[in-house]
């Protein structure tokens, strides 16, 4: 008895090893802090991933940056010296250029058809063109619409826009349309953004409510816009090697967990649109909520003619008329 006792009790030592053994550890990692839309999409993507594969799989979070900044990690994950990342579109086109459609001002005309378009066949096809680069792109999540804080003065028309010194994401789209309405832009990593506006090296940036938050730029911004110039989406990326690796279900596991993360990172971002404002302005912005924002896509009519020359208007309006 106390032998066949002592078998099972190794036996079952022995399957808890072994099990131990089997478990491979990954990571995934955002610049932006861990209570946000993007901490929300990265844990809950741990937790899907862990949980549809039988624990096999555990993905560590890393927040703030502190793996790098969003195109460092981008090219770990593109090198697999990391496995994972959720990351902002900004610095995207450095790597896969198809993806620089999407940073055209005012292409979305909202929230919801931004989501149809990532969700459908564009956005399918666009996350195709990933895997060339070294990347397996596993879902479109959200980082939201961008609006535009300043230190100096209130912005309520294109003109109020001119020689500010604007710290713009690493994207040659978003670049060339700051500078046509007069911004200095000032491409930076987002990591660096918040002594920026602190020490004064700009004036200003453009984010969504949610990383506005997230960021604390109340304590350095005092005027904030409306503009909702450009839709921001947000991707989680993998090494594609490292995708390839996996069995054909964990494969579907890993999918369906960016899938359901993107879900949770959407609504953590609509929950920010709906109470960002208010609590900007209980921390001391000035916020204009009413723009004339066809006052600022005139302003743009010389730099979208540019656009519809590089991307083609056939390929634009492909956009502009999901419904």
């Amino acid at each position: 008895m106390k032998l066949s006792k002592l078998i099972i009790g190794m036996s079952l030592a022995m399957g808890l090893v072994a099990s131990a053994a089997a478990q491979t550890t990954m990571k995934i990692s955002i610049s932006v802090a861990q209570n946000s839309h993007q901490g929300v999409g990265i844990d809950t993507f741990a937790k899907e991933v862990e949980k549809r594969t039988a624990g096999r799989y555990k993905v560590q979070t890393f927040y703030s940056g502190s793996l790098g900044a969003e195109r460092e990690s981008i090219e770990a994950v593109q090198l697999g010296t990391q496995e994972l990342t959720m990351t902002s579109t900004g610095p995207i086109p450095n790597f896969v250029p198809e993806t620089k459609i999407l940073d055209v001002p005012f292409l979305f005309r909202d929230k919801a058809h931004a989501r149809a378009v990532l969700d459908g066949p564009i956005g399918q096809e666009l996350l195709a063109t990933f895997e060339p680069k070294g990347f397996k792109a596993l879902a479109w999540g959200e980082n939201g619409i961008r609006h535009m804080t300043n230190s100096k003065r209130d912005v309520k028309a294109p003109e109020d826009l001119k020689g500010l010194k604007m710290r713009t994401m690493e994207n040659p789209v978003h670049i060339a349309a700051y500078k046509g309405l007069g911004i200095v832009a000032t491409p930076m990593a987002f990591t660096e953004v918040f002594t920026a506006l602190q020490q004064g090296t700009v004036d200003g940036q453009e984010n969504p409510l949610s990383v506005i938050m997230a960021a604390k730029f109340d304590q350095v911004q005092k005027h904030l816009t409306l503009t909702g110039h450009v839709y921001s989406p947000a991707i989680f990326l993998m090494n594609k090697a490292a995708f390839d690796k996996l069995s054909a279900a964990d494969k579907t596991a890993f999918v369906e967990s960016a899938r359901e993360a993107a879900k949770a990172n959407r609504a953590r971002v609509d929950k920010d649109d709906a109470n960002g404002v208010a609590e900007l302005r209980s921390k001391g912005m000035t916020i204009i909520e009413n723009v004339d924002k066809a006052r600022f896509v005139a302003a743009l009519a010389p730099v979208n003619a540019g656009f519809e020359k590089d991307f083609g208007k056939a390929n634009l309006d492909r956009i502009r008329n999901v419904k």
